[in-house]
This record gives C-alpha cells, structure tokens and sequence, in this order.
C-alpha cells in the first residue's frame, strides 16, 4: 500500500466512524509557547483545554510536524526525521478507551491488513482497565500486552494539568531483525518491535501536590506514523526505503552521482538530503524564512546541513531547486500550500545556498588560518570550541574539519566538541519545550471555561454596553478590582480590536457603575476567542457582572485604519513593479506609522521604490471603496482572494476588497474609501534578514508631517548655500566636485613634502644584508605612511624599512614593515617583525613577509618598537 493510499483509508475510515476530517494546520503553530508543529493534538489544544467549541466531537487528521531536537542525529538511523506526517484520531469528550482501543485494532488487521499474530501492545503499569479492554472486548492474546512505567506509557502535559495513561501498538518485524537476547520484547532498543502507533487516554488533572481528579470530559488524543506504517506495510527495513522517500532520494542520487547502499557515510548524506528537502520544503510554504533565530533558524540549520552533504556527495552546484521540485510533486496533492508557493521556496531555497557556499569559503580561511597559528605555536590539536563555531557558524560538519587539519598533520578535540554539541542540544530541548498546558488551570481558561468567547462588534461600532465576566490582577482571577488597580478586564463583548495581524490594539476607557472608570492601554488576546482589555481603574470600583459602556479612542482607530488599508495598497502595487514573487511576510500597523515585511531577493531600485508610492498614492486619490465581508476559505480562495503568506486561516474567513484591484484575507479594521488615507509617504527600505525586505512608511497627517520636516530641512540648506531650493543638488554637487579636487591637490602638497622628508630619511640606511632605514615620522594617518614606505623601498633599490608615525587626529601609533623580494628572500619578514613589536605601543596587527602594519593606544612606546625592530635585525642604534 502507498503512502497516499495509507493516509486516505486512515482518513476515510475514521470518518466512518463520525469523524471530521480536519485539514493538517499550518507548521507554524498558533500557540505562541510551541517553536513548530510536532504532534497531531497541536491544533486541538484549546479544544482539549475546554475554551474551544469546535461544533464537532470527532476528528481524523493527516498532520505536518517538524521535530528538531535531535538534528545531528537524523540521516544516521533508518527512522528518524525532522518532517513527518502524524496519522491522529481524536475525541472530544466523546468516545473513550473502549472504541479506541477496538478501532486502532480493527484498522490495523481488517483496512490495513496486518497479521495480527505479529501485533503487540503496551499499557501503563497501573492500568488494569486498558489490559481489560485489550484481552476482553478486542480479544488480544494477555501475553502479548505488556506493561510499561511512567516513562513509556504515561502522557503528560506538565507538572500540572491534563494527563493520563498510554497504550501503544507494536509490529513484530521477526526475530532476524532484533537484537537476539531472550529478553527482547516491546521496548527494546532493538528494531524487531516496532512502535507504529500511540494511543493517550486523556482522562486526568494533576494538581500541584500530584493527585489525579478525573476530567470531567476525558479525551482522545492518538499518532500512527505514516512513514513507520509504510515502512510495515510495504515490506522495508527503513522509512528511506518507503515509496514516498525513496523517490526523493533517487533524486539525490541522481543529482549527486551517489548510490544508496554503496558506502555509510554517502548513505547518511542521502539519507539527509532526502529528509531535509521535505522539511525545507514545507517549512517555506508555511512562511518561515531562513534567518539566525526562531523557526528562522531551524530551516537554516536543515537548509546548510543538506547543502553540506550535498557537498561532501561531490554536489558543487546549486541543487536544492531540484530536490524541492520532486517533493512538490510527489506531494502536492495533498498539500496543495507547497505547489501554491512552489516557485517561492525554489527561490528561497536557491538563495540561501547560494550564500552557504560563500560562508563555506569563509569557514575554510578561518580554519586554514587557524592551523597556520596552531603550526606557529608547536600545538598539535585543534581547540573543541573552534571547531563547533566552524560547525555552528560556518556549517562545518566536524568530520569535514578533523579531515582538513589532519592534512596539516593535527587533531582535534573531540571532547570539548561534543560538550559543545550536547550544550546545544540541551538548549534546543528547552527552547521547544511545550509549557502551554500549564496554564490549564490559568485565570482566563476559567473565564472562557465559565462564559464562552468574547463577542467582538469593533467593525461597526465605537462603543458597546457590556458586561464583566472577568478580572484578573497579577495574573490572578479576582471578583473586584479598587481605585489605582492594575488589572486586565473581560468582557462578554467589545469594540476594542485585540492585537494582531501586525494591527496594534486599540485603547479608550471602560466606564462602569457609578464613578467607575478603567483606562483601556492596551488590548490583546491571552487565549483565541478571548479579548483581554490591560490598564488601570483610574477611579471608582468595578466587580463581576457590573454593566459597563466600553469606548474606544476613536481619533486613534482612524489612524490606525489609515495606516493598514495602506498596507494592502502597498502590496498591490509591490507585487506589479517588483514581481508575483512578492508575498507580504509580516506587518505592523500603529497609529502613527505602518511597516510592511515582503519576500524579495534584492534592494528595489529608488525608481522601483518612487513608482510603488506613485500607484499607491494614484489609487488613494482615486476614491475606491472599500469593503470586507466574511466567506468560506474555500470560496475566497476559488474567487482569487490573496491568502498572506505564512499565515493560518480558519474555514471561515474576513475578505477585504479595494476597489476591484485588491482583494486579500484580513481580520484588520479599515477605512470605508481610500481618500480617507490621504497620503502614503515611503520614509525607508531595507533587508531584515535573507530575502527579507521591510518598508516603514507614514500616511494621513503624519505623511504631512514627514513632508513638512523635509520641506524645511531643504530650506535650511537652500539658505546656507544661498541658492533655490530647487538648485540646491546641483550646488551640493559642485561643492563636492571642488572638495575632491580640493583633496587631490592636498595629497599633492603631501607627496611633495614627503619627498623631501624622505632624501633626508635616507641618509640613516644601513646594510644588514640588504638596505634597511628604521625611522619615526610625525603625523601621518595609514595611507600616508604607506605611501610614504613605498616610496623609500622603490629609493633603497632592493631594500626593507621600518617605520613608526603619530596620527595627526589625536596622536595614536602607527607601525609599518615593508620589505622587497630580495629582502624578503634574504630573511626579511614584516608579519613576525609587527607582531613582535607591536606590543610596545599596546596594539596589535601583521601581514605577510612583505608587508605588515599595525595600530596602537600608547605612542610613549614607539621609540622602543623601533629599537626591538633594530635589535631583531641587527641594526644598530
């Protein structure tokens, strides 16, 4: 069976039994606490939590996950994998252990076709009730169910929260694959028994003292890995082998001249380029863009360890294109995201290689220039920490770096290297550890638990009479909040937008019962569907259920409006001047100011940038209309909607029209025609990371204002120069013509009088096998002196010189070696003789043999520099 067909009938069976069928969501979890997708359940966590209704009760899904704890270790075993697909059937306080247990059997043996003489099952060690349901209602063998500890078998959120027992389904591969030892069974380190799918019984709430109270709703949270079952199922040692991979890795073959099965370390590399081209693949069309922090990080850690093995494969070229080329096709079908940005990621990918082979190349003058100092030194190993930074930093796979310096005849220090690497695994772990479920027993799961989703009517009003239905001060829910109290306020519904989508959240004023006043500062969302409002109860009381009026700052919402229709217009007209290619990838809109992050592969021209302000501006005078309206996913998508790039959307959805010329997906608030926006002002462009672009830009009046700021800026240079302010570009552009010309004839005078300065220097040369003057000029900056010692070797004929010099702004040191071929090759070395002198004026520098000079902080030690550079010469005094 192929892995599609593995992933429909898991899919079309589940809904046999009532199951939703739920798209997989985005690898870009909603939750803020998760780094990326890892597990099925990720999505339905606020269901789990109780502060979500979905309208359904069962759901079957196929889900994306991108795990990475462990990335040095993928490509060396047959199953792991930084992306897989996580087959998951879940129930919401629905069905229970019973028809869980009974449905993953009746799957396995029946849809599936496994022999069930080869399955086995593990239970936790104190749930008699799973053994019962297993040997009793399935009718499993009692000696195939085995019992596991807590560290098996039980699934926990936290230390606190929701939690419960684990049963997990096993596939005896046979006896030639295990290890042999009569003690082999489920759990053993060995492939014979192979875990393919997890069942957790959702049904307890651990306080803090440990004890476990019943949920009152008990969950069903289960993962069949689709790679591990296609491995079973079609006859394979390992999920590299599967339909599915094996394709992607013939295509690494066939890029890189390998074969798979003729030596292990080319195996891990194929293995690597297989499994990380899925993961770049999908991480790109879900909007994460490489970068040094973040997910950013994470898929330019994939990204350069492919590369890498591409290299060490013998791949020099740009490669990466093609292997995403073969994963959309294989799985596009069932992820339509990837063939929608198909031509993006290409790009992306295809860049960010690019410039992995420049720092490859930096990487290799590090290293070379660090084993030319172990050399100089007598030291015969490579420190550990340098070579993890040629790995961390420079993508080096350390066998790469043991490989280069043992040509140099050194080693390295593999201790201190995997200290380094198991440091950086331990914060990988911790910087991805899901401390969401937590908060299970948190001040606004009560509040949601207690009185559903906010109601928010901010689209068509300013202001709305509501009710409390939550206080929560210091992070602690509270009946009643005094005078001078800080404090976030919940209400059953409000006109205030809660931040997000790059919009900001509004401010304005909750009055209340009698002299009760709260000053809205800022609103945001602690849970989805729950509108918090953050300030300050400026005066009176405010309790549960009281009858408040809440306002918004309207003056300031208008700006704001402002500021985000013009963002759409913005990529409107970014995506005609510089290309389809242009996807908006983060935004943020504030009262005064908007920023708009778009992919682009290189700095727009200034007439690329003038025109995108044009148009904007064009269709701002224009007078479009402007109108939002909800609608199916499915049905915005089919009428041409924009869906931004990287963002997740629900099965409904908020269109924003702008005339008949943009249309995209957006939750924002904004102006009801485009002249409302006035002005569109472009203040500045710039990379924010690899193909990353950002404009800021001001609207209304506080484009006026930038314009206002400009106009007098102008002004005051018009009046210096005493010219129009219409001619002050050609002036300023005179004026640097006549100080270029200006410094020309100042070198002039310079060289001149270093003439003459040097027949006097001159007369010092001495012979110590070759011309040598060694001499202390007066205020002279680098390029002078360089000059300067140029001169006087090409005077000497064949000679060397020392020199030292005073900068003429502020006095510091300059020291400068320059020797000719035939000093050099006579003994002469200007590098060794900097860097033995240079500590004499508390500085440092080198060079080559011909050519050194170094920068100081203390000229008091000049004249002793020079008289060690005598003495290491031979000079005399």
């Amino acid at each position: 069976m192929k892995s599609a067909d593995i992933r429909e009938s898991f899919l079309s069976y589940f809904e046999s039994k009532g199951a939703r069928r739920v798209t997989s969501s985005s690898l870009v979890p909603d939750d803020p606490s998760l780094l990326l997708t890892s597990a099925g359940m990720v999505q339905f966590k606020p269901v789990f939590l109780g502060v979500k209704d979905l309208g359904f009760t069962r759901a079957a899904t196929c889900q994306k996950c991108v795990r990475t704890t462990d990335i040095d270790i993928i490509g060396t075993t047959n199953r792991h994998h930084s992306f897989f697909e996580m087959l998951g059937n879940f129930s919401f306080g629905d069905y229970f252990k019973s028809e869980a247990c009974a449905w993953a059997h009746e799957y396995s043996v029946d849809v599936l076709g496994l022999d069930p003489d080869r399955l086995w099952y593990s239970i936790y060690e104190d749930d008699d009730e799973a053994e019962r349901i297993w040997a009793e209602e399935v009718g499993v063998p009692r000696e195939r169910i085995v019992r596991m500890g807590a560290k098996d078998n039980f699934w926990s959120a936290g230390p606190t929260g929701p939690c419960g027992p684990c049963s997990e389904l096993y596939y005896d591969q046979g006896e030639d694959i295990g290890c042999g030892l009569d003690s082999c069974a489920p759990g053993c380190d060995c492939d014979r028994f192979l875990e393919y799918w997890n069942l957790v019984f959702m049904q307890f709430d651990r306080a803090e003292d440990g004890t476990l109270t019943p949920l009152p709703k008990q969950n069903i949270d289960t993962g069949m890995g689709l790679e591990r079952t296609a491995a079973i199922l079609q006859g394979v040692r390992s999920n590299f082998e599967t339909d599915v991979l094996r394709t992607i890795m013939a295509k690494a073959e066939e890029l890189t001249g390998s074969s798979y099965g003729s030596a292990e370390k080319a195996d891990t590399s194929l293995r690597i380029l297989t499994d990380h081209a899925r993961a770049v693949t999908f991480l790109v069309a879900d909007g994460v863009l490489p970068s040094n922090e973040g997910r950013g990080y994470v898929l330019r850690r994939l990204l350069r360890r492919a590369v890498r093995h591409g290299r060490l494969l013998g791949r020099t070229e740009p490669f990466m294109a093609e292997m995403i080329d073969i994963v959309v096709n294989l799985m596009g079908d069932a992820y339509p995201e990837i063939v929608e940005h198909h031509d993006l990621v290409r790009r992306i990918a295809d860049a960010e290689e690019r410039r992995f082979t420049a720092t490859l190349r930096q990487g290799l003058a590090v290293l070379g220039e660090k084993i030319e100092r172990l050399k100089e030194a007598g030291s015969p190993v490579l420190d550990g920490r340098t070579a993890f930074t040629l790995h961390d930093t420079y993508g080096f796979p350390v066998e790469l770096t043991a490989e280069i310096v043992a040509e140099a005849g050194l080693g390295v220090e593999m201790d201190v290297f995997e200290s380094e690497m198991t440091a950086q695994r331990e914060r990988a772990r911790a910087a991805v550890k899901d401390d969401s479920w937590t908060s299970f027993a948190s001040a606004f799961n009560e509040i949601a638990a207690r009185s559903g989703e906010t109601e928010f009517v901010g689209y068509e009003r300013d202001d709305v009479v509501a009710t409390v239905v939550g206080l929560v001060a210091d992070g602690t829910p509270v009946d009643e909040i005094s005078e001078g109290t800080s404090a976030e306020v919940v209400l059953d519904r409000t006109p205030f937008y809660a931040e997000q989508g790059g919009q900001v959240g509004d401010w304005g004023v909750i009055a209340g019962e009698g002299d009760a006043v709260f000053e809205v500062a800022d609103t945001m969302f602690p849970l989805a569907g729950v509108i918090s409002h953050h300030g300050e109860l400026s005066s009176g009381a405010l309790r549960l259920g009281d009858t408040v009026t809440a306002t918004i700052d309207v003056m300031r919402r208008e700006r704001i409006r402002r500021n985000h229709t013009a963002t759409h217009l913005l990529h409107w007209a970014l995506r005609l001047v510089l290309g389809d290619h242009v996807r908006q990838s983060g935004s943020y809109v504030a009262p005064d100011r908007l920023r708009f992050d778009f992919t682009h592969f290189e700095a727009p021209g200034t007439d690329q940038l003038d025109k995108v302000e044009r148009m904007v501006n064009a269709k701002i005078m224009e007078n479009h209309p402007v109108r939002s309206y909800e609608t199916s996913l499915a049905s915005a998508k089919e009428s041409g909607v924009t869906a931004l790039f990287g963002e997740k959307y629900g099965d409904f959805v908020r269109v924003l029209e702008v005339g008949h010329f943009s249309k995209e997906l957006c939750g924002g608030t904004h102006v009801a025609r485009t002249t409302e926006i006035g002005l569109v002002k472009i203040v500045s462009e710039g990379s924010v990371g690899a193909n990353l672009r950002r404009i800021d830009a001001v609207t209304s009046f506080d484009a006026l204002d930038y314009v206002e700021r400009e106009e007098s800026e102008l002004a005051e240079v018009a009046a210096a120069l005493k010219v129009q302010r219409f001619d002050v570009s050609e002036r300023v552009g005179a004026l640097v013509k006549r100080v270029k010309e200006l410094e020309a004839a100042s070198d002039r005078v310079k060289a001149k009088l270093s003439v003459a300065n040097i027949d006097q220097l001159l007369e010092g040369v001495v012979d110590v096998g070759y011309p040598l003057v060694v001499a202390r000029l007066k205020d002279l900056d680098a390029k002078e002196l360089r000059t300067t010692a140029d001169v006087m070797r090409g005077r000497l004929g064949g000679g060397a010189v020392v020199l030292a010099a005073t900068m003429p702004d502020g006095g510091a040191p300059l020291l400068l070696a320059a020797g000719s071929k035939d000093a050099v090759a006579t003994g002469f070395d200007a590098g060794a003789l900097i860097k033995a002198i240079a500590p004499h004026v508390k500085g440092g520098g080198g060079g080559n043999p011909s050519m050194a000079q170094a920068g100081g902080t203390d000229a008091s030690g000049i004249d002793a520099a020079l008289a060690a550079a005598r003495e290491m010469l031979g000079a005399p005094e």
